[in-house]
């Protein structure tokens, strides 16, 4: 039973660099899911019906993605979670952490664009955890690349190599439709964002196929497919998961096109919840004793209550509803007495999770990103780190009045790691580091929509911030003194040292060798 369970679980992100139709591909799995009847047109301004996936405020006006949603739909006896990430890279530290969390991802590609940065970098996590990855060739209706010349890039700039499982027949205006090479079918293309289009069966060296599509498509296909053949080995699931090769679909996520076979193909060679490496042991999905890590922390899902949601992972084992669980930082013993799933904003709760399900756990504060929860083992999962930030500001209070809901505000969505809070130590002031200039005004705004509280912020001159330690307690009183008024605290307590300068940080290296300078929190 537990066995069958694990094995029809699906958890992937859906990964791209921004407007690369990343929210649009997540709706579409919705669709086929069931869970949503009709696609919302994300950028039309006349429907106001916003994306399922993007529900707070600031992504609805803004037509983008700045935290990761979490749903969670069956489709043909699989269960499929999907975590939908931010693409802006001012939210990357969101979607490197949510890597940690899913077995296999998806990467949507612009084919008028190419591979881009945000790509680029979020292929080297994928890499560094071996993590398999399909590639979504998207906006195929619109004019874009030779797919050859789209197929070489993907190799080159990933560094992977890549097997098409579906190729187009032409592209923009003349855009006819794929032929699904995994299932050996043509799928005709008709422009229409909520109806599927109809399979054929067709037989590639048949005279049908000029009839179906034209006689130039016809040869062009055929010596495209005899090429892609002759080029690229033939495809093996074994290679696939072990993150050596990507397979490529072209198709339209606007025009729900190309989809299906998409998620066809995925459900039935992704991997299904693997074994997670803790610190003390490696830990796999049939163990019976339950085992999950937060991985994400959202703030005011519902703006009514001030509650948090903190996203746990199931890593073994089966979680169930109000048995009692260790907090494994804390020491504590917690029962959960509404745990909950999603479908976006839709939350319902739920009696039992099985490895690779996400569950949202109701949160008053005493979660941090990262924590473990067991039956009574002491586990440690680790991978979870914040980068050191590169852009800094003072937080000053704009309503005195208010100081209380700010200074809760602040807590509340630094926990969520949005972004990272120092206490200069010199004149006791806040400063708010982060990875993007977006974060700022996300954070000005959900302060003043969802805590009442007015900030505003005055401009700081520092370079970079980093963690610093030392065993040898002599040097680092000595390194303190001299440093004293660029000094700060994180939110957990630990020094920072914030140069002002490259010049600075690397002369304070040079004078303190028995310092170490850590550019990430984990060390």
């Amino acid at each position: 039973m537990m066995k069958d369970e694990i094995s029809r679980r699906r958890t992937f992100a859906i990964i791209s660099h921004p407007d690369a139709g990343k929210t649009t591909l997540t709706e579409k799995f919705l669709l086929f899911g069931g869970q949503i009847q009709v696609a919302g047109a994300v950028k039309s301004n006349k429907i106001r019906k916003t994306a399922t996936s993007d529900w707070m405020d600031i992504e609805k006006q803004r037509g983008i993605s700045v935290s990761t949603s979490v749903m969670e739909f069956d489709y043909n006896g699989y269960k499929v979670n999907i975590l939908d990430t931010p693409g802006h890279q001012d939210f990357a530290e969101d979607t490197f952490r949510t890597l940690t969390a899913v077995d296999s991802a998806i990467i949507v590609v612009d084919s008028a664009k190419g591979v881009e940065t945000q790509t680029r970098k979020l292929m080297n996590v994928c890499r560094m955890r071996k993590t398999p990855v399909i590639i979504f060739i998207n906006k195929m209706d619109r004019e874009g690349r030779d797919a050859f010349d789209l197929l070489d890039e993907l190799e080159q700039e990933l560094q992977i190599s890549v097997r098409p499982l579906s190729w187009p027949i032409n592209q923009g205006a003349r855009f006819e439709g794929v032929y699904n090479i995994y299932e050996n079918n043509l799928n005709l293309f008709k422009s229409d964002k909520q109806r599927v289009t109809e399979k054929v069966e067709v037989d590639i060296r048949s005279a049908e196929l000029e009839q179906m599509v034209g006689e130039g498509n016809a040869k062009k296909l055929r010596e495209d497919l005899e090429l892609v053949e002759g080029v690229y080995p033939e495809f093996c699931v074994d290679d696939y998961l072990a993150a050596d090769v990507a397979p490529v679909f072209f198709g339209s996520a606007l025009n729900n096109f190309g989809v299906q076979e998409l998620l066809d193909c995925f459900v039935k060679i992704a991997p299904s919840p693997r074994p997670v490496e803790a610190e003390e042991r490696t830990v796999c999905p049939e163990e019976d004793k339950f085992t999950g890590f937060i991985f994400k922390i959202t703030a005011n899902i519902d703006p009514n209550h001030r509650s948090c949601i903190a996203f746990c992972k199931v890593c073994s084992g089966k979680f169930v509803r109000n048995a009692p669980y260790l907090h494994v930082r804390h020491g504590k013993q917690l029962r959960f007495s509404s745990p909950t799933q999603f479908l976006a904003q839709r939350k319902s709760t739920v009696d039992e999770a099985y490895p690779g399900d996400i569950v949202g756990l109701p949160d008053n504060g005493t979660f941090k990103i990262g924590d473990t929860l067991t039956e009574g083992e002491q586990l440690h999962f680790r991978g979870l780190p914040s980068f050191s930030p590169e852009m800094f500001k003072y937080i000053e209070n704009d309503d005195p009045m208010k100081a209380k809901q700010l200074n809760k505000g602040i807590d509340q969505l630094m926990d969520e790691g949005v972004a990272q809070l120092f206490v200069n130590q010199f004149n006791n002031r806040k400063i708010i580091g982060t990875v993007g200039q977006l974060q700022f005004e996300v954070i000005q705004y959900r302060l003043e929509n969802e805590y009442n509280a007015r900030c505003r912020w005055e401009p700081v001159h520092l370079y970079k911030a980093c963690w610093i330690e030392s065993d040898d307690a002599e040097e680092l009183d000595n390194f303190k003194k001299r440093k004293y008024q660029y000094l700060a605290k994180d939110k957990d307590g630990r020094d920072v040292f914030l140069a002002d300068s490259s010049y600075m940080l690397q002369m304070a290296q040079e004078d303190f060798k028995n310092i170490r300078f850590h550019f990430t929190s984990e060390f």
